[in-house]
């Protein structure tokens, strides 16, 4: 069976030069408070290094910055969120499903975060309940929960329950931790708010929403769509009705505006994504919106 996670780092390297890696190396490294002090190596400074840590000897000969890196004191521990209902085996907006997208970013950010030496944990979900698996820092273990989100994810998987799977986290996930949530497009309702509330004065919190397809029909004829939460089919004549597209485009637009609003009035760095080619441009986008949110 082909290997999850080297298709991850073989799309990232394909949709992404070097430096947008380095960039998202630094921003992920930069969003963690404290380090130890145990000098190991130089590497050529990015956008986000703490100014504090460039050598500046080292630099004079080399002729390029270069900061001192340490080797942390501890690992530190990043969960990976996943919603795992049928509504993540629905198309996204590049056709791609949003499984597929949702097992990119995980295992970006998983990767990097084991380069670093981290550890990686995963908790997915649905309406049929929540299910933890272990932190480990080995390619093996990530490709384990890559393995993991793969399958649970499909048409004939329980509805899609955020709510539930937060919920699980709040009473299970113990110890200060970095969470990554990756779900569908989602209204924060009253009791989402209070659990995320509760979940962020203990832990730091990124989230990327996979962004649904476009339901109308821009050119030429429209075909049926399938909606996978509700199981009902979306007329092709509904979806050509020009006054019907207007209304939806405002309603999309209403519900994302609200949602990102109630997120970041919670100190929690939001991206949405419509594509695996966006995986690396938008995680990054995320990591600086969350150390901005930090200062």
């Amino acid at each position: 069976m082909p290997s999850l996670l080297l298709r991850v780092r073989t799309k990232t390297s394909l949709f992404s030069h070097r430096r947008s890696l380095d960039l998202l190396e630094g921003g992920y490294a930069s969003v963690h408070h404290g380090r130890s002090h145990d000098f190991d190596d130089l590497r050529a400074y990015v956008p986000g290094d703490e100014v504090k840590d460039i050598d500046w000897k080292a630099t004079a000969r080399h002729g390029e910055p270069l900061v001192k890196r340490y080797v942390a004191s501890r690992r530190r521990h990043l969960v990976l969120v996943v919603d795992t209902g049928r509504n993540m085996a629905a198309t996204a907006v590049s056709g791609e499903t949003k499984a597929d997208i949702a097992v990119a970013a995980a295992g970006a950010l998983g990767w990097i975060a084991t380069q670093h030496g981290d550890v990686v944990s995963l908790v997915t979900g649905d309406e049929s309940g929540a299910r933890a698996f272990p932190a480990g820092s080995s390619d093996a273990h990530l490709e384990s929960l890559l393995r993991r989100v793969d399958e649970r994810v499909s048409l004939d998987a329980a509805r899609s329950d955020l709510r539930g799977l937060l919920s699980w986290v709040a009473r299970g996930v113990r110890g200060r931790t970095m969470m990554l949530v990756v779900t569908d497009d989602v209204v924060v309702d009253a009791e989402t708010e209070r659990l995320l509330r509760r979940l962020r004065a203990q832990h730091e919190i990124v989230w990327l929403t996979v962004g649904d397809a476009d339901l109308m029909t821009r050119t030429g004829r429209a075909g049926d769509v399938y909606d996978v939460q509700e199981l009902s089919g979306l007329p092709a004549a509904l979806r050509e009705d020009p006054r019907l597209r207007a209304e939806f485009d405002d309603a999309s637009d209403r519900r994302r505006g609200d949602t990102e609003r109630q997120l970041r009035s919670l100190g929690i760095a939001a991206h949405r994504l419509g594509a695996q080619a966006e995986v690396v441009p938008g995680l990054l986008a995320l990591m600086e919106k969350h150390r901005r949110a930090g200062r």
